[in-house]
């Protein structure tokens, strides 16, 4: 739910006609992607600010009949269709020549994948694997795609920021939006007992989400080093005002309307950047 405040961000690209011809993403990330690949304003705020008073999408409710702390199947699988409160332009998204890059993570194997466009012929392709892309372990259950079984993307070889792919891919310059402030760095696992408990039959899991701080902190330190030297041009949120888990509307409006105001006030210096 920090993708609440760069949603704003979003917004304002897609409202200034900016386009990218690739574009990378990965949890949250994942559904930014597709929603500026749609061209749809509207959605690209609803995703995460008005959709989540939609009874039945998020909450401690959903958690305890089993459906994940964020309801995953109807969230990606079942609100996008047409008709529903959150109605997916899939036509654009396929006209678009912009391609997308959504990762995950193999459970059974610790393999990531990389997702485009071959890979969605469908509505429901596309969202599966959004969906895949955001499962965080634990607040949502894990999805199956041809007989793999996936989790959040973030427990994959980019650790959650996309960017070896796309250097991989040829890119040498890179836009980049962050759900953290400057400065952020993930601290130590502090309870690696429990992660093991709760994981104890996928090792691989547990060992991905213990690991994880180390290397994406060294992405972070990359991320500097690329911006500092004039390659990388990189929104950071002046400020954070709501969780990952948070779903009341107030705060979430507000997070957008801060993240808006800030992407408008750097529009200039994205401009010169591009």
């Amino acid at each position: 739910m920090r993708a609440s405040y760069t949603a704003g961000a979003l917004v304002t690209l897609l409202e200034e006609g900016i386009e990218f011809s690739d574009i990378y993403g990965i949890s949250a990330g994942s559904s930014h992607t597709v929603n500026y690949i749609s061209k749809d304003i509207w959605r690209s705020k609803a995703s995460f600010v008005d959709f989540m008073a939609t009874p039945g999408a998020a909450g401690a409710r959903c958690f305890l009949r089993g459906r994940g702390y964020f309801s995953a199947e109807y969230i990606y699988e079942r609100s996008c269709l047409p008709g529903g409160p959150l109605p997916y332009d899939f036509e654009t998204f396929l006209n678009n020549p912009a391609m997308p890059h959504v990762e995950s993570f193999e459970r059974d194997t610790g393999r990531t994948v990389c997702w485009g466009k071959d890979d969605m012929p469908t509505l429901l392709d596309l969202m599966k694997r959004v969906r895949a892309s955001s499962t965080m372990p634990f607040f949502m259950p894990p999805v199956e795609i041809d007989g793999h079984v996936y989790f959040d993307g973030g427990l994959g070889d980019s650790w959650g920021v996309p960017l070896a792919q796309a250097k991989l891919d040829g890119y040498k310059k890179f836009f980049i939006v962050r759900t953290q402030m400057r400065g952020y760095r993930k601290s130590k696992n502090k309870h690696p007992f429990l992660t093991k408990a709760l994981f104890g039959a996928r090792g691989i899991v547990a060992q991905r989400m213990i690991e994880r701080y180390k290397n994406y902190n060294t992405i972070l330190d990359e991320i500097d080093g690329l911006e500092a030297h004039g390659d990388a041009y990189v929104f950071y949120p002046r400020a954070m005002p709501v969780k990952n888990t948070t779903i009341g509307l107030p705060l979430l409006q507000a997070s957008y309307d801060a993240g808006y105001e800030q992407a408008r006030a750097e529009l200039s210096a994205w401009r010169d950047f591009l």
